[in-house]
């Protein structure tokens, strides 16, 4: 097996503010949680969670020429991720407000100046990156028509210079808002497609994991459905194979968890180990989020 490879990782880098709920929400009402701030952004969470492994990764994005861009920054940069990432006076970092339950979390989203990413800044940074191998792109990108002209892009200009791609389909609500055909159209032939259950559904319809993914696998290369602690299934247009359930572990949060998996998938995938082995780390990978409060890496 070969090395990884420099990974680039381009989208969106935020505040998340997480509310551990003690129960349901209570409309009009009080509910109790513990609440903390951390960096979050799935693809600055994917980046961290491969510079954690040990791969050499890249980040580009965008922030705000404030408190919370600097900080976000310099956390990935702590943690061993190359920010190429633009800072702007004209807008605010972006922030997350996350209300995370036992197994499930609600968003509630201000991208700020991830809205200002721009295909310029992509092209600088991928040209800044000889050693990059592949490009992993956040589908939030392309769900926004302001950065949409970025995310696509991105995937030109790793396709002009014979990078691999991936791309994370990202969340169900706005998949459905751009509707399926369209997305689907931007992300046409790229290498690997990761959707979660709810997001395969707003993409391909249906329930049924194996029908989905063959149904995307018409559109793109390979694409890998993750069902949680059902572990994961992997489609491209030869063959499909069904990963093994996750490690079962205690619910700490669940935000990130996807990102994760995402980048222990990668890390597997970019080195050359067997479809069955890369869904087994990915899905550890995952189990360990889950563990652990925040979408980061521990420590």
């Amino acid at each position: 097996m070969t090395g990884p490879g420099r990974v680039l990782v381009v989208g969106d880098v935020v505040t998340d503010v997480v509310a551990m709920l003690a129960g349901p929400v209570a409309p009009g009402s009080d509910t109790p949680a513990a609440i903390r701030m951390t960096g979050g952004g799935q693809a600055a969470n994917t980046a961290a969670w491969l510079a954690a492994q040990g791969v050499p990764v890249t980040l580009v994005a965008a922030v705000g020429a404030d408190d919370a861009g600097r900080d976000r920054t310099g956390e990935l940069t702590r943690g061993g991720v190359v920010c190429a990432v633009e800072s702007h006076r004209d807008a605010a970092t972006g922030t997350v407000i996350v209300l995370a339950g036992a197994d499930e979390r609600t968003m509630v989203t201000e991208r700020g100046a991830n809205l200002l990413l721009s295909p310029g800044h992509v092209e600088r940074a991928v040209a800044a990156a000889p050693d990059a191998r592949h490009l992993h792109l956040s589908g939030y990108p392309l769900l926004d028509a302001a950065s949409r002209p970025a995310g696509l892009r991105a995937l030109a200009v790793a396709r002009e210079r014979g990078l691999t791609t991936s791309v994370d389909a990202a969340s169900a609500a706005p998949l459905r808002q751009v509707g399926a055909e369209a997305f689907l159209t931007w992300v046409r032939d790229v290498d690997l497609l990761l959707v979660n259950a709810d997001e395969a559904t707003a993409l391909a319809g249906g329930t049924e994991p194996a029908a989905q993914a063959r149904t995307l696998s018409g559109w793109v290369r390979r694409v890998v459905v993750k069902r949680g602690a059902a572990g994961a299934l992997w489609a491209d247009r030869d063959v499909t194979v069904d990963g093994p359930a996750a490690p079962q572990v205690p619910v700490v949060d669940v935000t990130g968890a996807g990102d994760a998996f995402a980048a222990g998938l990668l890390a597997a995938w970019l080195t050359g180990e067997p479809v069955p082995a890369a869904l087994e780390r990915a899905g550890a990978l995952g189990a360990a989020a889950v563990g652990t409060p925040g979408a980061r890496p521990p420590g």
